[in-house]
């Protein structure tokens, strides 16, 4: 990494910080490091659901879907992505959730990258 050039994998790469491979958590010096965006590789089982909402949240998030059929969840609605490359965006503030409908991948984007914030 001496170059400024970080080679990986998203499988094993994800696995480090509980799927996210880019953000503020990454140390410094490390060209995943950023204070500007968040991107996350989530693998999700059939029936997988985020264990609790998240409540006034204050980054904006892109949410796109490789495989599979997921659920972004909100309050005055639920969002299916079911076809590879479906997407929502979602602004600061709103309140969100998920549900795995089946095996699926999704990449997610959020930004800015804030220190402070738990990454999971």
């Amino acid at each position: 990494m001496t170059d400024g050039i970080y080679v990986g994998n998203a499988d094993p790469d994800a696995l480090a910080d509980h799927g996210w491979l880019l953000g503020h958590f990454k140390p410094e010096g490390d060209p995943r490091h950023s204070a500007d965006v968040e991107i996350k590789w989530g693998r999700h089982p059939r029936g997988d659901r985020r264990a609790a909402w998240v409540r006034g949240e204050h980054r904006t998030a892109l949410l796109v879907l490789i495989s599979g059929c997921f659920h972004m969840e909100f309050p005055e609605r639920t969002v299916v992505l079911d076809k590879q490359g479906d997407y929502v965006v979602w602004s600061r503030g709103v309140d969100h959730s998920w549900y795995a409908a089946e095996e699926s991948v999704v990449l997610t984007v959020r930004w800015p990258s804030i220190p402070g914030y738990a990454v999971r």
